[in-house]
């Protein structure tokens, strides 16, 4: 399985939001594929849009309700169509699959189309291991892979990179002149996988959807080299979790609608590639066998679940990412693995272990903004708020998340909303006190505990000249006091009526 870092989230968050290089590249999350979405929003409709996900949300619940039975079908389906399946209980299983399948098949170079699956695995490792040469094909994974480093969005996952490191990246790698153009350097990266994609015995494929009613593994791309990796080799493997079945084509057809719009605002990616079975014989390309692996890796967990089942309805689209307000702060690489965001802040802590990640469902604001992007309706929030109380209550000395002194905050805080005297007394007191402290309307330092971390990379707003109680006693409520009521006004004209 990937390395998991998950454990070092405070302090990666710290590091990723003091780099202002991260930072200018993390703006666009939200001004293009945020605005892009919106867009798309828009040109359908926001009630039109209300009812698709009404009805995604629908078939997601009832598939994953009733998962063993579709899983079935599908499976059967598959083998109908000359495909075999296999089912990995974990990693290490899932790695041991595929690495037989190469070996006995004497693979010695495979191509590899986007899969967050096979990074979830660490599959490139478990291949290279026997001797496979693995190439990433997506360019945003190809590029990382060069890096070598890991992804950090869920659909562009080399966007923590600038246009000029990825440019100093191609000149130390591949030996190529420096350049700015982002054409140029694409076109490079096309030219030195060209001869991989004809020389591969194996491809290896994620899925966006399974088909259980045909059987289907379905990618859908804006790059040529998922159909490549797909139909070129004589090998196809495709890896996914257990959790991509849907029921039928038809239910694929909304959410072929749904998802590229939440992902980039296309209203369909460049590429839909629908795979069933192996080549038949009047075929002009496509692999002679093709297997599909399904891996649980801990989704069972989610599956048994009733309060974190329903993140098992996730279609990857990262729409949650893109609007969330930490993400775009820190990016994905603090999040310690593979799922970063608000729905990786839910699944990394089941998958990997909640002792382990304890600190990624702290890693939110609670706004419900990704709650509102989901295109399938999601509740991140309430099952964040979940696992903040399984953390809270924990018997767990190492997974338990309040200390003595958040115990102690949280009693001090209650106090004080029960004491209006004393918290009228205390923001007299803080007003006077940040005057020394405050520049150009805000505190940028402020060299007290807890309050330091929050000014250490971020500024603190200061408090008001008035509280809303002075306000309204002050203007508002003798305002209201001469405005007569809307009963008072219907009864007076009422009384007015039966008089005449």
């Amino acid at each position: 399985m990937a390395e998991v870092k998950t454990q070092e989230f405070v302090a990666a968050s710290g590091a990723a939001m003091q780099n202002p290089t991260l930072r200018r590249a993390l703006r666009q999350v939200g001004t293009g594929f945020n605005g892009a979405r919106l867009e798309a929003i828009d040109e359908v409709g926001p009630q039109l849009w209300e009812e698709w996900r009404e009805e995604a949300q629908r078939i997601k619940r009832h598939t994953i309700d009733h998962l063993d039975y579709y899983l079935e079908m599908l499976h059967d389906n598959v083998t109908k169509a000359g495909g075999q399946v296999h089912f990995a209980r974990d990693a290490a299983e899932a790695n041991g699959i595929v690495a037989e399948l190469a070996r006995t098949r004497q693979v010695k170079l495979a191509t590899k189309s986007k899969s967050m699956v096979s990074e979830e695995l660490d599959l490139n490792q478990a291949l290279e291991g026997i001797g496979v040469e693995v190439f990433e094909t997506d360019l945003g994974e190809y590029i990382i892979q060069l890096a070598g480093e890991t992804p950090s969005h869920l659909v562009a996952p080399a966007l923590h990179k600038t246009k000029e490191q990825v440019a100093e990246l191609f000149n130390d790698q591949l030996g190529v002149p420096l350049t700015d153009d982002i054409e140029e350097m694409a076109r490079t990266a096309r030219e030195a996988l060209r001869q991989k994609f004809l020389q591969a015995d194996l491809g290896i494929s994620g899925a966006n959807f399974l088909v259980a009613e045909t059987g289907t593994l379905v990618i859908i791309t804006n790059e040529g080299n998922g159909r490549l990796c797909t139909s070129a080799p004589r090998l196809h493997i495709g890896i996914t979790g257990m959790e991509k079945v849907i029921p039928s084509v038809q239910d694929l057809a909304l959410f072929l609608r749904l998802l590229p719009r939440s992902a980039t605002g296309q209203r369909l990616t460049s590429y839909v590639s629908m795979v069933s079975g192996p080549r038949r014989s009047d075929d002009e390309d496509g692999p002679e066998e093709f297997h599909l692996v399904l891996v649980d890796n801990g989704r069972s967990k989610l599956l048994a679940d009733p309060d974190l089942r329903e993140s098992l309805y996730c279609i990857r689209c990262g729409a949650c990412l893109n609007i969330c307000p930490v993400y775009q702060k820190i990016g994905g690489h603090a999040y310690g693995w593979v799922y970063p965001g608000p729905i990786g802040a839910i699944v990394s802590p089941t998958l990997v272990g909640l002792k382990q990640a304890k600190d990624l469902p702290q890693a939110s604001s609670l706004c419900g903004a990704c709650r509102e992007a989901c295109p399938v309706k999601i509740n991140i929030p309430r099952m964040l708020l979940h696992l903040r109380h399984k953390l809270a209550e924990s018997q767990d000395p190492e997974e338990k998340s309040t200390s003595a002194m958040d115990s102690l905050a949280a009693r001090g805080y209650t106090w004080l909303m029960n004491n209006p005297s004393a918290l009228t007394a205390l923001g007299k007191l803080g007003r006077a006190a940040q005057q020394p402290l405050a520049g150009k309307g805000k505190i940028e330092k402020l060299p007290l505990p807890l309050v330091s971390q929050w000014t250490k990379t971020r500024d603190l707003p200061l408090l008001p000249q008035r509280t809303f109680r002075e306000i309204w006693a002050q203007e508002l409520g003798q305002a209201g006091s001469s405005i007569a009521s809307p009963t008072s006004r219907d009864t007076e004209s009422r009384d007015a009526g039966s008089g005449g």
